[in-house]
């Protein structure tokens, strides 16, 4: 509780005007309370919400990548996917941009493999990205990663997204609704509900059961917590030497609940080649 007195004398009157003002944790967001008597104000506190880009992985599902998105003879054995082109500009540039442009985004980490940090910083250059960046290097596993992404952000910052890099696709929307979910409960993830019918096969061969997909959702990135959350939630990880690919698994060892935010328009992740060609329609239309 803070109590603020303001006192005036005015030709020979004397008046005192006592002003309370306390914090509260409303639905897990902060506010700040000015109470005056007969009414009130009522200020949200808005945290400080950083962006970390997980773009150390070495695409190994991609095998010999295409140059340029549709552009099947013109091959690069190796090619790291997050460099090729699709829409005109690399598939890391519009992940960056889309986290440049949220609104709800102070600040972005980029986690990258050793020796790529000069693409990336001539990568900011080349595309005028505004928001303050960090680069860091990534570990041995994408956990590792999000973990080193993570003992960089700075003492201030209270959320945290955490997207994969070969999502080009994600909108501010989505972005800042995760982040409202996080605010609110600790974790959140976007997800998109089932649509097909799952049969679980333990051979590969043959089926041994259909799953109920009204239970099912397909998770994604971004996924969004409170600091303290998922550092608590992966410390756990290392603790036990489990290995997660998703963050959200690691809040399930500390048993935090994780926020469902569905993500209504195509979110998807570029893994194979294919996936350049639909990735290229989806970025043209958006511009």
């Amino acid at each position: 509780m803070l109590e603020y007195r303001f006192s005036r004398k005015s030709g020979g009157n004397k008046w005192k005007w006592t002003v309370c003002g306390h914090f509260l944790n409303v639905g897990g967001a902060r506010r700040f309370i000015l109470d005056f008597g007969l009414w009130t104000l009522d200020f949200r506190l808005i945290p400080m919400v950083s962006a970390i880009i997980v773009a150390a992985g070495k695409g190994v599902r991609m095998g010999t990548g295409l140059r340029r998105a549709g552009e099947a003879s013109a091959t690069q054995a190796g090619a790291d996917k997050l460099f090729l082109e699709a829409a005109g500009r690399p598939i890391m540039a519009h992940a960056w941009q889309r986290f440049d442009e949220a609104k709800c985004i102070n600040e972005i980490i980029l986690v990258v493999r050793d020796g790529m940090q000069k693409v990336f910083k001539d990568l900011a250059a080349k595309f005028l990205f505004k928001k303050p960046f960090r680069i860091v290097v990534g570990g041995a596993e994408r956990q590792d990663s999000v973990w080193n992404g993570l003992e960089a952000l700075p003492p201030q910052a209270e959320i945290v997204a955490i997207h994969d890099a070969a999502r080009p696709c994600t909108s501010g929307e989505l972005i800042a609704a995760t982040v409202k979910a996080a605010e609110e409960t600790g974790a959140a993830v976007a997800a998109q509900p089932v649509t097909d019918t799952i049969k679980e096969s333990v051979d590969g061969k043959l089926i041994q059961r259909t799953l109920d997909r009204s239970r099912l959702w397909v998770v994604q990135t971004p996924q969004t917590f409170r600091v303290e959350v998922i550092r608590r939630a992966l410390a756990e990880a290392r603790r036990r030497k489990l290995i997660f690919t998703d963050d959200t698994a690691a809040c399930e060892l500390i048993g935090q609940p994780v926020r469902l935010v569905s993500s209504i328009a195509p979110n998807p992740k570029v893994t194979v080649p294919g996936d350049l060609l639909f990735v290229e329609m989806l970025l043209r239309n958006k511009t």
